[in-house]
């Protein structure tokens, strides 16, 4: 292994690994963030993929293997580490690597957990709290652009198909990966 990627894989592992040994979130509380080394935004925190084509790589350089090809603009992943202009992501199956910076969005989207019975699909609700009557079924993965959460429920913009549109309701949070248990986004 050259020298200079020793080094860089050192200082990844570095960055990597105080997340690594913090211990998860309880449930119904937020992780505790840090602050990222170059971005200053808080680490972990929720960004979407912002092209069609996102290389996951096992290290912070193209130098390293892709270990997966994402094909899906939008697609919630979470940050949990910063090193230089690369980001490590874990998208909602636990896959983990590392993508370049430039190819991730602020842009918050979540996408729709199955329930327990898999056939099931989630009623996205005119109003939150389940008032208003439903507006759409959404079948497990689903991705809505998150619009606003109060802790409990999420506000979506879900383009479906065979609405010939754009459908905007409300979700229960807890139905949706890629915002985090209690969260509130403005």
């Amino acid at each position: 292994m050259p020298l200079a990627r020793a080094g860089a894989l050192l200082i990844a592992l570095m960055a990597v690994l105080p997340s690594a040994l913090a211990a998860p979130a309880a449930p119904g509380k937020l992780p505790e963030a840090s602050v990222g080394p170059r971005s200053g935004l808080p680490v972990p925190r929720y960004v979407s993929l912002k092209t069609d084509r996102v290389n996951l790589r096992e290290g912070p350089s193209k130098d390293h293997r892709t270990l997966w090809v994402f094909q899906r603009a939008g697609l919630p992943v979470e940050i949990i580490a910063e090193f230089e202009n690369w980001r490590r992501i874990r998208d909602s199956e636990g896959t983990e690597g590392w993508v370049l910076h430039s190819l991730l969005s602020g842009r918050r989207t979540a996408v729709v957990l199955a329930q327990a019975d898999k056939s099931a699909s989630v009623p996205l609700y005119a109003e939150p709290e389940g008032r208003g009557g439903v507006v759409a079924q959404l079948q497990a993965g689903v991705i809505g652009s998150v619009k606003s959460c109060t802790g409990a429920w999420c506000r979506l913009i879900v383009m479906l198909p065979q609405k010939r549109g754009d459908v905007d309701g409300y979700l229960r949070q807890d139905r949706l990966w890629g915002v985090y248990p209690n969260e509130k986004v403005e």
